[in-house]
């Protein structure tokens, strides 16, 4: 119930819902003074979360740091940055495919020695593909040895992403330097429940940052479909964040 509720959640939580349900309750309402409100307070709206300048700056404040650079038994890439395109039925890779590709290069740079594939299916009625099994095809074929790769496929969400990963490294090498690798802005919500799960210390490796360091004009004022996106991805994840912490005290 829980997982379904979750999903219903992203479609409230958009902005331009907010601002489509002013509008529409602004044309429709009698009260001429109440009409001018509302329409003042839907663009009002539309410009606070389509401004680019203000979300790039309160996301790079809220994404994490890289960490202290060391070697890492196991590096467990979080799903979610990949699905399977019907068309010729092979990977395709979304805006968090960052999270794979730096993956790859701390393999490769010898920084982790292993890649676990963190992913099963977030669908909610065709479950049938698993992300995990068609990041492994991928990896082997750009060359990752089948030695260096480990999967599990049972995750939906975050939380099963720390239980199932965890557990399939405990079983394997109980003593495990342990890197999770995500992106910047989910690293303090994937943080929080890593850690709750977790017997030794874990560090994070941020990937696709959201946040913007440098801004020119059009960021200040010209509205943004992708800032709109991003507020998005920030309630989602701070609504989660709020959630995993009320779960982290009374669990």
């Amino acid at each position: 119930m829980f997982f379904i509720l979750s999903k219903i959640l992203l479609f409230v939580i958009k902005p331009l819902i907010w601002v489509s349900i002013l509008i529409i309750w602004g044309i429709l309402t009698k009260n001429q003074r109440r009409k001018q409100r509302l329409i003042v307070t839907a663009f009002a709206v539309l410009f606070l979360f389509s401004n680019g300048f203000i979300v790039g700056k309160l996301t790079n404040a809220y994404e994490a740091d890289y960490p202290k650079e060391q070697k890492f038994d196991v590096g467990i890439v979080l799903g979610g940055f990949s699905s399977l395109n019907d068309r010729n039925n092979k990977i395709a890779f979304n805006a968090a495919g960052d999270r794979l590709f730096q993956a790859i290069s701390l393999y490769k740079n010898g920084e982790i020695a292993k890649i676990l594939i963190s992913g099963g299916n977030g669908n909610l009625i065709d479950t049938t593909a698993k992300e995990a099994n068609n990041v492994v095809d991928y990896l082997k074929l750009i060359g990752i040895p089948d030695s260096a790769i480990l999967i599990e496929t049972r995750s939906r969400n975050t939380i099963e992403n720390a239980r199932y990963s965890l557990t399939l490294i405990d079983k394997t090498n109980p003593k495990a330097k342990i890197l999770v690798i995500t992106s910047a802005w989910h690293i303090p919500r994937a943080k929080l429940i890593f850690d709750k799960q977790s017997k030794s210390k874990i560090e994070y490796y941020p990937t696709n940052f959201s946040g913007s360091t440098e801004f020119d004009l059009g960021d200040y004022i010209i509205p943004s479909a992708s800032a709109l996106s991003t507020w998005e991805m920030l309630f989602k994840e701070w609504i989660g964040l709020a959630v995993d912490s009320f779960r982290a005290q009374n669990g």
